[in-house]
């Protein structure tokens, strides 16, 4: 299929036009809507979609400018978002059947935000059951007989189809930054606590957090700047300015970036050879501004901790569910209540305890450089869909809340994409964007000085 090209325009240059007129809000909607139905029967990466009340929307953010109303920083841009983010008047069913026809009579605070800025609420795209491990209907746009990844299946894909510019998931594992990498988007996951959850589906309040999608760093920022805030009800936000994400994003770093490249825990036995090759031309292409760092022995555990804290509240949140209707509930998600319910209180609390002295011994890493490289995943996209694929390179810095960006820069052998996995210091959410963005042209640059003339 031809792309119509709007939807190959930078999300920043069709910002623009947007609010200038230059493109309306009506005719950048009906693109993707083309798209959708040109695509979803194969992608099937949205749980609902009504498109009247996409042009709806379109006609009257056209009519706001048309009259010379403000627009917002979003203005006229369709936004997907998970099925476990609750949407007032449309359906939020959280990937189960035991939520088949739940429609919230309230916005989430980030779609209330999206809302204020402009953005049109495209539909709900596609999770995994209840955000956890058992696989999606989606497919991976690259090769539909590969996994698209999990919990955040539709937003990566959507993304990565061209359906919409930007779309917003969730991670308490890797399920940004993962299906990220295997259908070859920016996936960014904040700083834990950067962007408020109430009014989405809560699975382990001590790891939860929103991420984002977009096909560029740019859009990644754009959209993070909206979401980030504080509110009250969500005890892991505090009240402080938001970060210019977008500005410093585009910014050019005073100094040239170092990078710290981090053998995660598992990664000489887990990672496949295209990752560790394509990682050792990479190093290699960075040179001096890049450099190897060992983490503790310590480090080891990290997996196991994080697992213990995720399923032993997972067992709490999921309660209710449990008690509704377990026999509807998946084996994965069965198995994983089972699990959580046998965590002892003691072992729970000391995992908690972990995450402090990592992020102190990350800390010493961080003095040392602008920001870790690792993997996002083992390797591309594993060619079966009864899986989501390992999150083992994520949850490290889930647990240790972390911000962390993929960046499509890589390719398999096959032809499929995999992610360049980018962290910084908790709170360097900006820092972080613009060493990513330093990245991209670095690596861009070097590619193009080593074509043959």
């Amino acid at each position: 299929m031809t792309l119509n090209p709007l939807l190959s325009l930078d999300v920043v240059e069709l910002r623009d036009r947007l609010a200038s007129g230059a493109v309306r809000a009506v005719e950048y909607a009906k693109a993707c809507l083309d798209r959708i139905a040109a695509l979803e029967p194969e992608i099937q990466a949205w749980a609902y979609l009504d498109g009247d009340h996409v042009i709806a929307q379109a006609r009257a953010l056209d009519a706001r400018r048309q009259s010379g109303m403000p627009v917002g920083p979003l203005h006229g841009l369709p936004v997907g978002l998970k099925d476990v983010i609750d949407t007032a008047h449309m359906p939020t069913e959280n990937g189960t059947p035991l939520d088949a026809g739940r429609v919230p009579t309230e916005d989430a605070v980030i779609v209330a935000k999206l809302k204020a800025a402009g953005a049109i609420i495209m539909g709900k795209t596609v999770s995994t059951e209840m955000a956890f491990m058992q696989p999606s209907k989606t497919r991976n746009p690259h090769n539909t007989s590969h996994t698209p990844g999990g919990s955040s299946s539709g937003s990566a894909a959507a993304v990565a189809a061209a359906m919409v510019p930007l779309a917003v998931g969730t991670q308490t594992g890797g399920s940004v930054i993962r299906p990220a990498s295997f259908c070859g988007v920016v996936g960014f996951k904040p700083t834990f606590g950067a962007i408020p959850r109430t009014g989405v589906l809560a699975q382990s309040p001590s790891l939860d957090t929103i991420g984002v999608f977009a096909r560029s760093i740019e859009g990644a920022a754009l959209i993070a700047e909206i979401l980030f805030g504080y509110d009250a009800r969500d005890v892991a936000t505090t009240p402080q300015p938001t970060p210019r994400l977008l500005a410093t994003a585009m910014t050019a770093p005073l100094v040239t970036p170092t990078l710290a490249f981090v053998r995660q825990p598992q990664f000489d036995t887990i990672a496949d050879d295209d990752t560790i090759m394509a990682f050792r031309e990479l190093t290699a292409v960075l040179g001096e501004q890049c450099f190897e760092a060992p983490l503790p022995k310590a480090f080891d555990d990290a997996a196991d901790l994080r697992g213990q804290i995720h399923l032993a509240e997972m067992a709490k949140c999921y309660y209710a569910y449990e008690k509704r209707g377990r026999d509807q509930l998946s084996p994965q998600i069965q198995e994983a209540m089972d699990k959580g319910n046998k965590v002892l209180a003691r072992d729970y609390l000391a995992a908690l305890d972990w995450r402090d002295l990592y992020n102190v011994a990350l800390d010493e890493v961080f003095q040392r450089c602008d920001a870790i490289i690792t993997p996002a995943a083992p390797g591309a996209a594993p060619g079966r869909l009864d899986t989501t694929g390992n999150p083992v390179f994520n949850g490290l810095w889930t647990l240790c809340g972390t911000p962390a960006i993929t960046l499509p820069l890589l390719w398999a052998e096959n032809g499929l994409p995999m992610g360049v996995q980018l962290v910084g210091r908790p709170g360097d959410d900006a820092r972080l964007l613009r060493t990513a963005h330093w990245l991209v042209n670095h690596v861009t640059n070097s590619e193009t000085e080593g074509a043959p003339s």
